[in-house]
C-alpha cells in the first residue's frame, strides 16, 4: 500500500521509530511523501533519499550518538565551558558533527539538496523548523522562498540541522539571507507532531500515517536536578507543549501509530543497547498493533464521508 508518513520528534526516541518502519515495511508498504520534526525529520530525510528501514537500522547501530556532542572552542573551556556555550553561543554543543553526518548519509545515496528529491514541482520531503527571529514557523523546503532563496538548491542536511536543534543544547543555525539574518531552532518548538501536513483533497486516496511517542512527560527539575541546564531545558520543552497541545483530534488519533517511549530522555545520546532495543522492539510492537486493526475504507466512513 502506498501512503504517506509522517514522525514526530523526540531525538533518542527515534529508534522506536524504526522498529515500527520496519514492520511497515515488512508488509510492503510504501512511501510516497515523509515528513517529520527534529529526530522525526532525520527519519523523513532518510526515507525519502531512498534508504529502507533495514539499512536506517544498520546505521543507527554503527553510529557513536555520543560524537554529536561536539563543542566549538569557546564551549571546550574547562567549568565555564556549558554555560558560556548557552549564553554566548546559546548552545552547549555546536551541531558541526551532526550536519556533516547527515550531509555524508544522504550523499551516499546521491542526494544533496532538495531538487534530487522532487520531480514536477512536488517534493518528496517536509521538514519542520522554528524561526525565533521571526517567530514563525517554517516548512522546508516551501518555506525558502519568503526568504528569497531558491528552495530547489538548499541542501537538505542544513534543513534537518536547522530541525534538530534543541534549543539550549544545540547551537541554532545562524541562517543568512538578502535582507537579514534569523536564528532558526528544533521544529518542535512550532510543530513537533505535524501530521496534517500532507491532508489536501487527495487524502482521500492517499492515506497519512503518523508515528507519535506515547511519554509520561518527565521533566528535568522533577527528579531533583537544579543545575541551570535543567532548569532551561525544562523551559524549552514547555515552550514546546504550549505550542503543540497535548491532544490530538479523534481522527488524527484514528491514524497514528503510538510508540512507547519508556521514558527514554530526548538527549540520551549514550543510550544503552538494552534500551535501544527495547525501543526498537516497542516500536515494531506498537505498528503490528495498529496494522491489526487499521482499515483505510473504514476510516474514510467514519471521518471523510
Amino acid at each position: 500500500m502506498i501512503c504517506d508518513a509522517v514522525f514526530e520528534g523526540g531525538g533518542m526516541r527515534g529508534i522506536g521509530l524504526i522498529g515500527a518502519l520496519s514492520y511497515f515495511e515488512k508488509k510492503e508498504y510504501k512511501w510516497r511523501k515523509v515528513g517529520g520534526s527534529s529526530a522525526g525529520a532525520i527519519l523523513a530525510a532518510l526515507l525519502a533519499s531512498g534508504y529502507t528501514s533495514k539499512e536506517i537500522e544498520k546505521i543507527m547501530v554503527q553510529t557513536n550518538f555520543l560524537k554529536f556532542l561536539d563543542k566549538d572552542r569557546m564551549q571546550k573551556i574547562p567549568l565555564l565551558g556549558k554555560p558560556l556555550g548557552v549564553f554566548a553561543e546559546k548552545g552547549i554543543y555546536s551541531g558541526n558533527y551532526f550536519e556533516k553526518w547527515i550531509e555524508e548519509l544522504l550523499n551516499k545515496k546521491d542526494v544533496s539538496t532538495f531538487k534530487d528529491i522532487c520531480k514536477n514541482g512536488e517534493c518528496k520531503l517536509k521538514v519542520i523548523a522554528s524561526d525565533i527571529t521571526k517567530k514563525k514557523m517554517l516548512i522546508l523546503p516551501d518555506s525558502l522562498s519568503d526568504y528569497g532563496i531558491n528552495p530547489m538548491n538548499f541542501k537538505i542536511s542544513k534543513a534537518i540541522r536547522m530541525s534538530m536543534s534543541i534549543p539550549f543544547y544545540f547551537k541554532p543555525v545562524k541562517f543568512k539571507y538578502h535582507g537579514g539574518i534569523s536564528y532558526v531552532v528544533d521544529g518542535g518548538i512550532c510543530w513537533n507532531y505535524p501530521i496534517s501536513i500532507f491532508d489536501t483533497n487527495d487524502k482521500y486516496d492517499i492515506p497519512t500515517i503518523g508515528f507519535k511517542f506515547k511519554t509520561s512527560n518527565l521533566s528535568y527539575t522533577s527528579e531533583g536536578k537544579t543545575d541551570p541546564m535543567s532548569f532551561l531545558f525544562d523551559i524549552a520543552d514547555t515552550m514546546t507543549c504550549r505550542t503543540n497541545g497535548r491532544y490530538l483530534s479523534e481522527e488524527d488519533t484514528a491514524r497514528t501509530v503510538f510508540v512507547p517511549a519508556f521514558n527514554v530522555d530526548v538527549t540520551d545520546f549514550n543510550l544503552s543497547k538494552e534500551k535501544s532495543l527495547m525501543l526498537f522492539k516497542s516500536g515494531y510492537r506498537a505498528a503490528k498493533n495498529f496494522l491489526d486493526t487499521w482499515d483505510f475504507q473504514e476510516y474514510i466512513k467514519k471521518y471523510i464521508i
